[in-house]
């Protein structure tokens, strides 16, 4: 679930942010791509001051607070990776 410190807080704002570029009629697919990636690294750094609740890092507790997720931000780098290739 978002806020979770997982993945899930960079998919979550991408896939969202890409059904609205297209739904509000965005002109071609890396359009939709861009917004997705942009989402993705927004969402990736809203995990700094979480405390993980899910995965290995839930084994820092506390100390999880303050470091980005490694899962959200390697998402955000292979969206930014598909933006790059697609255009």
């Amino acid at each position: 679930e978002p806020g979770d410190k997982t993945m899930v807080d960079a998919w979550t704002p991408a896939a969202e942010a890409a059904s609205q570029a297209a739904a509000d009629g965005s002109p071609d697919a890396l359009t939709v791509l861009v917004a997705a990636a942009e989402a993705a690294e927004a969402g990736a750094v809203a995990t700094d001051p979480l405390v993980a609740r899910k995965g290995r890092a839930s084994y820092l507790g506390e100390r999880s607070a303050g470091h980005r997720d490694p899962g959200a931000a390697s998402s955000a780098l292979i969206l930014r990776a598909a933006v790059k290739a697609a255009a």
